[in-house]
């Protein structure tokens, strides 16, 4: 990572880069996140935004997470969710049961279902083929899934290389693949938090394969566990760069980066305190700023409330997510906001946005 520069040149840069002409560096985004003055960093990030999306709209998605198991071999030391293979309180969810989650989310006009579990031992590319065929045949409705951590799992237990996986998952349904499992795509990190998941550069692979077979995915990052300011910065320069090859290639792509911060409840790392909400705006901030080839930010209401997610809609968000009709996750760690349709529509509306429902690549419903 470079050394940090000047302030002024930070954000002269960012001026520029505001306005599209010319391209942050790692070292003036480091600089803007440690040192530019809040308000500042808001405005231009704002600037950033209405040039990528020029209208007064924000946008969300009316979806469902169905975790399908949450029996995992990862262990990773962030999650409060997972169970070893025989707990007591290890599931795999029926047939049936996930019939009845998809026809709750199609009744509440959704148009999409994000669908991840963890590297359950039993569970390959074969089995999670026959899921998503079964799903497709009944219902009209996207599947976004799998972790790019689930899919090197699942091909390793069946024998196959990641292409074979990824074409065989395209050919049963699979529509676009959620960013899951990215925490910071740093090896020193990945080591100390969740050493059983791939690696950043298996993670960052998978990603461009997919993009290369015309897959629409997603971007993440969940900040403040164990990372340095300059190891935040180095994830967002290599989704940056893989965002250039992948544009460069006309077809899949990212189509949105969604930072959130860390909640330590009832995992490993509890000792950790969380990042407040100040730094996720910053963090946002800089991100809008510097991932200048992503189309759309995300704001993470389900860590940060109601409230930093409305101020998130002036430092460079231009999306509130997902309804999330369910979400287990960040639930099980101690973390339970709720926002249906009708609250994004209104927390929109008190910003002065008009609210839009979109589906999972950013077309308008």
């Amino acid at each position: 990572m470079p050394p940090s520069v000047p302030l002024g040149e930070a954000l002269a840069a960012a001026e520029a880069m505001a306005r599209g002409r010319g391209r942050l560096t790692a070292g003036q985004a480091l600089t803007l996140l440690t040192q530019a003055e809040m308000l500042t960093l808001g405005r231009l990030a704002h600037r950033a935004r209405f040039r990528l999306n020029p209208e007064p709209v924000v946008t969300y998605c009316v979806d469902r997470n169905i975790n399908t198991t949450n029996v995992c071999l990862s262990g990773c030391r962030f999650c409060a969710f997972f169970r070893p293979p025989g707990h007591a309180q290890a599931y795999v969810l029926t047939q049936e049961e996930l019939g009845r989650k998809i026809e709750e989310t199609l009744a509440l006009g959704g148009t999409q279902i994000l669908v991840q579990g963890g590297l359950h031992p039993e569970i390959g590319i074969e089995a999670t083929c026959a899921t998503f065929r079964w799903v497709k045949q009944r219902y009209d409705i996207n599947i976004h899934g799998l972790s790019p951590s689930e899919v090197l799992h699942m091909a390793r237990l069946d024998g196959l290389t990641l292409g074979q996986a990824l074409d065989r998952l395209i050919e049963a349904g699979l529509g676009s693949i959620p960013g899951g499992g990215a925490e910071i795509l740093v090896e020193r990190v990945r080591g100390l938090i969740a050493p059983g998941k791939c690696t950043a550069g298996q993670w960052l692979e998978v990603m461009e394969q997919a993009h290369a077979r015309s897959l629409m995915t997603t971007a993440t990052m969940m900040f403040g566990s164990v990372e340095t300011l300059e190891e935040r910065m180095e994830h967002l320069r290599v989704l940056r760069e893989l965002q250039d090859r992948s544009l460069a290639r006309g077809k899949g792509s990212f189509t949105a980066f969604i930072p959130w911060s860390f909640q330590p409840a009832n995992t490993a790392l509890s000792h950790i305190v969380s990042a407040t909400g100040v730094e996720y705006l910053r963090l946002l901030a800089v991100s809008r700023l510097f991932l200048d080839n992503f189309p759309h930010l995300q704001a993470s209401w389900v860590t940060q409330g109601a409230k930093i997610a409305q101020l998130a809609l002036t430092f460079g968000a231009d999306d509130l997510g997902s309804t999330m009709i369910e979400e287990n996750v960040v639930a099980a760690a101690g973390v339970s906001y709720r926002l249906p349709r009708e609250e994004l529509i209104r927390l929109t509306r008190d910003m002065g946005y008009e609210a839009r429902q979109r589906d999972t690549f950013y077309r308008l419903v």
